[in-house]
């Protein structure tokens, strides 16, 4: 994480700790600062390994709650994905497009003005809209070949074992 990002989070966290009367743990900055030297997606355990490889223990209940403060300060998002929930740091990434691999997993950020375009101009009813993610499901292309190989691996075995015509 760079000094820039890492000083502004820092201090919309702490804006927020102190505007609404939380204590500034060190718990707190330490599980900020992990998540934003992370990359891409994680999951609470991933976070906790980490932290422990930083020689700093929190408990389950310190990672969930602060997890949860950072959620609501808009520091972190949560996705809600076929294999488990899965968390990254959000700040400068509010809205944003994921695709996503439903043989693998694989999660893919793409960037597609035209979808956040068409997002943020649609009309909604008795709704303010802050930030948005969009989930496009679907097979990667490393899912695609390995399928491909299989299907011709079965063509060819069953040509092999097909009996040939007598004329």
């Amino acid at each position: 994480m760079d000094d820039i990002v890492s000083n502004k989070v820092r201090n919309i966290l702490t804006d927020y700790l102190e505007q609404n009367h939380k204590r500034k743990t060190p718990e707190r900055y330490a599980i900020l600062d992990t998540v934003y030297s992370m990359s891409g997606h994680f999951t609470l355990e991933e976070l906790n390994e980490e932290l422990e490889l930083q020689n700093f223990h929190v408990s389950k209940a310190t990672l969930y709650n602060t997890m949860n403060l950072l959620l609501s300060v808009r520091l972190v998002v949560r996705h809600n994905l076929k294999d488990g929930t899965k968390y990254e740091a959000s700040f400068r990434n509010v809205n944003h497009c994921h695709q996503i691999c439903t043989v693998c997993g694989k999660i893919t950020e793409i960037n597609s003005p035209i979808i956040v375009d068409a997002v943020c101009k649609a009309r909604l009813k008795r709704f303010i809209r802050d930030s948005f993610s969009v989930y496009i499901y679907g097979m990667c292309s490393s899912c695609q070949t390995k399928l491909n190989r299989q299907r011709a691996k079965k063509a060819k075995a069953k040509q092999k074992t097909k009996p040939k015509k007598k004329t």
